[in-house]
């Protein structure tokens, strides 16, 4: 697993609600939610290294 690194994150109070409501609705803590959001953000993007070192874009799209 990587290294995890403390983040000092701003973000409007009205986002950051509607996360930690999608985090309880998800059974998740409100770090993991926004954590899972980026990765998913990121892999649909093609920015985040695939299992095996490799970038690359998603069949979806």
């Amino acid at each position: 697993m990587a290294e995890k690194k403390a983040y000092p994150l701003r973000i409007g109070s009205d986002v950051l609600e509607a996360m930690q409501h999608w985090a309880e609705d998800e059974l998740r803590s409100l770090n993991a939610q926004i954590e899972y959001v980026l990765r998913d953000a990121l892999r649909k993007s093609g920015r985040l290294n695939q299992p095996g070192g490799e970038k690359g874009k998603d069949s979806d799209g």
